[in-house]
């Protein structure tokens, strides 16, 4: 699943895919590394009041994604801004896959497609703040 990470980031991804609220939803890490991540989720449980995914559980599935795409390589990040536009109702277990579209000095730019087990539903983009270790003045 994770590809050749230092241990640094290898305790990282560990601390994230073991979050409570991400145990809580059964959210299943299928694979990261290199900017990019791929998060699977059942829905069961998850559904508004029309019997489609809740929008909550569709965001929570793309985020965890970007989590961990973002903190997959170098120096840990955090959400610095995200938006999601949901496309259709979701009806099926979901797969979010993330990976990374550009990045600065500061910033890492990742974007998330949010499928049921039949189409894509939703698009979430995330740009990722790099932590820096503060070095002795």
């Amino acid at each position: 699943m994770k590809k050749d990470l230092p241990s640094e980031v290898e305790e990282r991804l560990r601390q994230i895919e073991n979050a409570p609220y991400a145990i809580a939803l059964k959210m299943e890490t299928v694979s990261v590394g290199n900017g990019e991540a791929v998060v699977r989720m059942p829905i069961k449980g998850m559904t508004n009041a029309l019997g489609n995914g809740h929008g909550g559980a569709v965001y929570s599935v793309a985020d965890q994604a970007f989590a961990l795409a973002a903190n997959s390589d170098g120096d840990p990040q955090v959400a610095l801004t995200v938006s999601i536009s949901y496309l259709k109702p979701a009806r099926g277990d979901l797969v979010a896959k993330a990976r990374k579209v550009g990045e600065s000095r500061t910033t890492g730019v990742y974007e998330v497609l949010v499928h049921d087990s039949e189409q894509l539903v939703a698009i979430f983009q995330g740009i990722g703040y790099r932590l820096r270790k503060r070095e002795n003045r």
